[in-house]
């Protein structure tokens, strides 16, 4: 231990008053860095700490040379004296109390780490990496090492940040405010990375409030427990540059995709029912996923949430993947190793609404800060959530800093934006009275509808290989259209439509589809008013709807080759395509989050039959450019049988420029047809490639022998097929 040096006398009692010792052992001083730490008096220096449980106090400078001892002001552990220096600067103390020891590195000694032009970009709303300034961020300042902490309050009368490093003390680390940009900052030293942590936040009527968990926290505890968790920064080697050149430089709409939309929590568990880690389901879902050929792994809401039942849809941490299956870095082995075999993966992500958990964002500084304050704009009758604020710059770049951070740090491929028809309209389920309409006097949601044209020019002008998928219900226009041409600059939206009109349609009994014809036939008139995604999501096989294979007429036999039949006819339909897990195996239950899928079907051949139809559906799909490279376009269809609803049979070709066409023909009754007579653009042979009926699925072998001849009658080429039972058959040119 180095000597101490000569301290000069200052009188205390001139730096410090009773009410200021009183206010900082209460923890309500405005501003206890103008109390606290080292300070100018006169011609020489003070240091002041408040360490509760210590009896005395020593000042050192960080490198341990002793600069003063301090005097106790007050029992519960208020210290003050002259200190030898000759300049504010960092400094430790070593407080002791009997035989107990211990140093503390002084937070208030140490100055402000956000800067000037920090407030202007945060508080403008233009920061665009404003993840790597707020939260907790391990940094060396000053010649030490801590956690740097940023929350947005600017409504509260004083924040601290509490946790473990000072026994959940609000006293201990009080954060200065930075008026400009209403963000409390504090550098707290020699904290480690995995503690946990909260906000303590001291409302403008000076009442506490529940704690709060870090908004921008990257790792949270595991549920039921709620705290953020320090955590380091994002280390992972990436080993996708090839795959992320691949979807920078193509047009994603005519590009196959296929995704498979998984719930992690209940894809497969362990033996013992508890869920798997990241590594584990790398180990076996990436496998899985690239035997069976899909393109994508769309994962329903990863982002932290307190509740299992919501599936993630009511997440209270947006920046941290939960921590049900281990570590953020896990999330990013897993991304890596799905880039490394050619798989995206696609995060669905919440920006609508956000639960009212009193740790989370709800009432956050004591106001309504996220949300409205108004319950007719704040408030989500369906889900009884809360609503953001799109109108708030502040929040709308807390949203796009989010996706952005997402496909930085992550190297996501896509977001799929969830519930944006709820975004869009102001009286969303809601009733006459219950909402206020815009400054129009219309229903539109104008600062929505602004917030999600920035948040798409922003991602796809940083990130051009990401893709935003919108969920959008209604008839919105230009939801994947440019901004600049008055879109929302979304680059799919869901078909919900054709979700729901097939679903209807294969539902009835095939002796009365005759009477439903036009519910496959409309679709196809607005096919391409948007770049679609064909979704047979997690939305149809829950809440008493049942599994797919459950939807289908008949018997088991039928009702496996409706579905069959149904899969094909949707890969050879125009749209990119989308099916949740179990399905792709016909699961008969309906999904529970509760538990792993049933893969013991696996073993009876109609399942694995099922199975086996998508895998070499996607493979078709995704090796046949007539199937996938006008999937967004008019010119990639034709149709060749649209109207013979007593046969409920359609049919139509797929085009790409220079590429063979593929023509797609369902039968949608348990009548086997032979000897239908239909037209090809071309004579010749044309080869089966695809048969749903076939043994191999399970189906009754009924077929074309592999091969048909279309010939040229005067100009007129047409085919005499066979038409399995509830069957769909493609067929492409030899030549």
């Amino acid at each position: 231990m180095k000597t101490p040096k000569t301290v000069p006398e200052v009188k205390l009692s001139w730096e410090i008053s009773a009410d200021e010792i009183t206010a900082i052992l209460a923890g309500s001083h405005s501003n206890p860095f103008a109390v606290l730490g080292v300070h100018q008096a006169g011609d020489a220096f003070v240091a002041r700490c408040f360490i509760p449980g210590a009896e005395e106090v020593t000042t050192m400078t960080l490198d341990g040379g002793v600069i003063g001892e301090l005097k106790q002001l007050h029992v519960d552990g208020f210290f003050a004296g002259p200190v030898s220096l000759t300049k504010v600067q960092p400094v430790r103390y070593r407080a002791r109390r009997g035989d107990a020891e211990w140093a503390v590195t002084d937070p208030y000694s140490f100055g402000p780490v956000l800067g000037p032009m920090d407030d202007y970009f945060a508080r403008e709303g233009s920061h665009l990496r404003l993840f790597d300034k707020m939260g907790a961020h391990l940094i060396k300042h000053d010649g030490a090492q801590g956690i740097h902490f940023a929350v947005w309050a600017p409504n509260a009368q004083r924040v601290s940040v509490v946790g473990d490093f000072n026994n959940w003390d609000g006293r201990r680390h009080v954060m200065r405010f930075r008026a400009d940009s209403g963000i409390w900052e504090i550098f707290a030293p020699d904290v480690p990375i995995g503690v946990a942590y909260k906000f303590e936040i001291r409302g403008q009527d000076g009442v506490l409030l529940p704690l709060k968990a870090d908004p921008f926290a990257r790792r949270s505890e595991l549920r039921p427990k709620t705290a953020s968790i320090t955590a380091a920064e994002l280390e992972q080697e990436w080993e996708d540059e090839a795959h992320l050149k691949h979807w920078r430089e193509t047009d994603k709409r005519r590009q196959p995709i296929s995704i498979y939309e998984v719930h992690a929590a209940s894809w497969q568990r362990r033996q013992d029912g508890t869920m798997l880690s990241w590594d584990e389901l790398a180990s076996s879902l990436i496998p899985y996923c690239a035997d069976m050929g899909f393109t994508h792994i769309e994962f329903l809401p990863i982002t932290e949430y307190p509740y299992d039942p919501s599936w993630g849809y009511q997440t209270t941490g947006l920046y941290a993947p939960t921590a049900r299956f281990g570590e953020p870095e896990g999330f990013a082995r897993f991304v890596n190793g799905c880039h490394k075999v050619g798989i995206g993966v696609i995060l669905d992500w919440v920006p609508a609404h956000f639960p009212t958990d009193e740790h989370g964002l709800g009432w956050f500084d004591g106001t309504a800060l996220y949300e409205h304050e108004d319950p007719r704009k704040g408030f989500h009758p369906d889900w009884s959530t809360a609503i953001y604020n799109f109108g708030r710059t502040e929040v709308v770049s807390y949203l796009v800093n989010n996706a952005l951070y997402w496909a930085e740090k992550f190297h996501l491929d896509g977001l799929r934006v969830d519930a944006v028809a709820s975004m869009l309209y102001l009286d969303y389920s809601r009733k006459h009275g219950e909402w206020i309409p815009n400054e129009y006097g219309g229903n539109e949601n104008l600062e929505a509808v602004r917030f999600l044209q920035d948040l798409n020019i922003r991602i796809y002008g940083k990130n051009s290989n990401v893709m935003t998928i919108a969920e959008e219900s209604t008839s919105w226009p230009k939801v994947s259209q440019p901004v600049h041409e008055g879109g929302l600059g979304f680059g799919f939206k869901w078909n919900m439509g054709f979700m729901h009109d097939t679903l209807s349609y294969m539902s009835r009994d095939p002796i009365y589809r005759g009477h439903h014809h036009n519910e496959l036939t409309f679709g196809l008139l607005y096919a391409y008013s948007e770049n679609f995604v064909l979704p047979l999501s997690h939305d149809e096989v829950v809440h008493g709807k049942g599994s797919l294979i459950a939807k289908m007429p008949g018997d088991d036999w039928q009702k496996f080759a409706n579905l069959r039949a149904y899969y094909a006819y949707m890969w050879g339909y125009p749209g990119k395509k989308l099916l949740f897990m179990g399905q792709e195996f016909a699961q008969w239950s309906e999904w529970s989050e509760e538990k792993a899928l049933d893969w013991n079907l696996l073993q009876y051949r109609m399942h694995e039959g099922m199975r086996r139809l998508v895998r070499d559906l996607n493979f078709t799909y995704r090796s046949k450019p007539a199937l996938h490279e006008r999937d967004c376009e008019g010119e990639g269809f034709e149709w060749l049988v649209a109207d013979d609803h007593q046969n409920s049979v359609f049919a139509w070709l797929r085009k790409a420029p220079g590429q063979k066409p593929v023509a797609v023909i369902t039968n949608f009754t348990p009548v086997y047809r032979e000897n239908y007579s239909i037209r090809l653009p071309s004579a010749g042979r044309w080869r089966e490639i695809l048969n749903t009926d076939a043994d191999i699925y399970g189906g009754s072998g009924k077929g074309n022998g592999g091969r048909v001849q279309a010939v040229d009658a005067g100009g007129n080429i047409t085919c005499s097929i066979t038409l399995p039972p509830l069957a769909t058959i493609m067929l492409e040119p030899e030549n």
